[in-house]
Formats: structure tokens, C-alpha cells, sequence
């Protein structure tokens, strides 16, 4: 397989900042149509097959990701006198601005992450396969924003491999605040040691 997956041309991220491109991401079988178009273009009948669904489901999902600018027809092709349209993402990668507002208040929350991938991952655990870490960090804001572009970079790294391998394989990584983490106090000042 080529190296460049998927075969069509895309931009490299878009911001999701209306309400209607969050509902769009925020369907399970709409993100699993997503990732499979990260592989290259394919019809509706493809996808239908791939997700083992209905056609019927599986064009309403289509188009409502393609109304919410996320899908588009990267090519065509005549079968039968029949026009098959090959659907392809818009970005290799799409991201909901933190704190941003839109016309008429906040964005719904976006899918999480973490809910989806705890359930895709159950088997692997069962199987001594998940390869995991946790960590956490008392860090500055500033701090944050700047290992988050590293590990922006990595995803990006990891979405451009080609598709060659026989399984899937899930990565997830998100960054999140706990505010009531314990905390050690401030060590005492040097020489006060009684």
C-alpha cells in the first residue's frame, strides 16, 4: 500500500466551531466512518459493508457529516449508468476549541474520548495487550499548552501512518485538570527545622 493515506487530498486540521459540526463528531458510528475514511475514499456501500449496517443508516450518517463540513465527495465514477460517489474526511484532523462560544451559547460537549476507547480497549485488557500509562502533574497552564502541542504532533505522526498493518490498533491521550488531586503543602522554609 502507498504511503499516502489516505488517497485523496485533505487539510491537515479543521476547528470545529459550530454547534452542528460537534453533534456531527459526537456519534459513535460517525466517528468509526470517519476513521475508516482516514484508510482512503469509499462509497456509502463500502462503509455499509465495513460497519456491517444498513445502506440506509449508513448514507444518513454520511450526509449529515457531510452537511456539517466534515465529509466531501473526493471523486466519482459511472457504474451502470449509475453515478458511485467516493467520500473522503475534510481534515485529517478535527478539534473543538476549548471555551470557544458560538452564536447562541457554548458547544455541546464533544464525544469522550476516553468513554470510547475504555470500551474498545476492555478486550485487549483481558488479553494482557493494552499498553497504558497514567501520569499526573502539578503544572502551570503555560506548561500544559506546550507538552499538548508535542502530543499534538505525535497524533498527527500517528494519523499519517500508512494503513498496511492486519489490525487496528486504538491510541488515545488526552490532558484534563483535577482540582481536588491531594497536594503536598509547601515544604517548610530551610533552617525553621526545629
Amino acid at each position: 500500500m502507498s504511503s499516502d493515506t489516505p488517497d485523496y487530498d485533505l487539510d491537515e486540521t479543521i476547528e470545529l466551531t459550530t454547534a452542528e459540526q460537534v453533534r456531527a463528531i459526537s456519534d459513535p458510528l460517525r466517528t468509526t466512518i470517519l476513521g475508516l475514511l482516514h484508510e482512503r475514499a469509499a462509497t456509502v456501500t463500502e462503509l455499509a459493508a465495513a460497519v456491517k449496517r444498513p445502506k440506509s443508516t449508513v448514507a444518513h450518517h454520511v450526509s449529515v457529516l457531510a452537511k456539517a463540513g466534515l465529509l466531501r465527495v473526493v471523486r466519482t465514477r459511472k457504474v451502470r449508468a449509475i453515478e458511485e460517489r467516493y467520500y473522503g474526511r475534510s481534515a485529517r484532523m478535527f478539534y473543538v476549541g476549548l471555551g470557544r462560544q458560538t452564536v447562541g451559547g457554548a458547544l455541546p460537549p464533544d464525544l469522550n474520548d476516553f468513554e470510547t476507547a475504555a470500551k474498545e480497549s476492555a478486550a485487549a485488557y483481558e488479553l494482557g495487550q493494552l499498553r497504558q500509562f497514567i501520569r499526573r502533574a502539578r503544572v502551570s497552564e503555560e506548561q500544559v499548552a506546550e507538552f499538548w502541542e508535542r502530543i499534538e504532533q505525535v497524533v498527527h505522526e500517528f494519523d499519517r501512518l500508512p494503513r498496511s498493518g492486519g489490525t487496528v490498533h486504538g491510541f488515545a491521550v488526552g490532558m484534563y485538570p483535577i482540582p481536588d488531586y491531594p497536594t503536598l503543602p509547601p515544604p517548610p522554609e530551610s533552617g525553621s527545622a526545629g
